[in-house]
């Protein structure tokens, strides 16, 4: 056979074996961490809740959602194993990463307001200026309502 011919199939092995390695490695980085977990970590879990670990066992971990409210969870629904300090920012509110005290709105009138007291009427029409004989006037050019110029 031709070399040629070979190589696209060549490229296209390579590349599926570097995927599966890379994904091989994720997976493994993922184990890894819930090997790591020990009661009292707090973890975010794949559906975005946060808890406290109470309990380990083989496939399943006892998590603590709210104060004295238990969930048991697979181990592979443990998303990311948080640090003590990332764990009490979120769910406590506990603020030392020293931000700039930057306050975000959560509507959108910082939008919509201006400096100047000036407002945008936006039920004025632009021809309001020309008289309302003038605009009889254009209807009765033989043109009944709906029908256009467009030919």
């Amino acid at each position: 056979m031709n070399p040629v011919t070979l190589l696209p199939f060549i490229v296209l092995i390579g590349a599926m074996f570097l995927m599966t390695r890379s994904a091989k490695k994720k997976q493994a980085a993922a184990a890894q961490m819930r090997d790591e977990m020990q009661p009292g970590t707090g973890v975010r879990t794949i559906g975005g809740m946060y808890a406290t670990v109470k309990e380990l066992h083989n496939d399943t971990v006892l998590l603590e959602v709210a104060p004295g409210v238990h969930a048991v969870y697979a181990k592979n629904a443990i998303g990311a194993v948080l640090s003590d300090e990332e764990y009490n920012r979120i769910v406590h509110g506990d603020d030392e990463s020293g931000l700039d005290g930057t306050v975000v709105p959560d509507d959108a009138s910082s939008l919509t307001e201006r400096d100047d007291d000036t407002r945008i009427d936006l039920d004025k029409k632009a021809d309001e200026d020309e008289p309302k004989d003038a605009e009889a006037g254009k209807k009765s050019e033989g043109k009944d309502d709906g029908e256009s110029d467009a030919k």
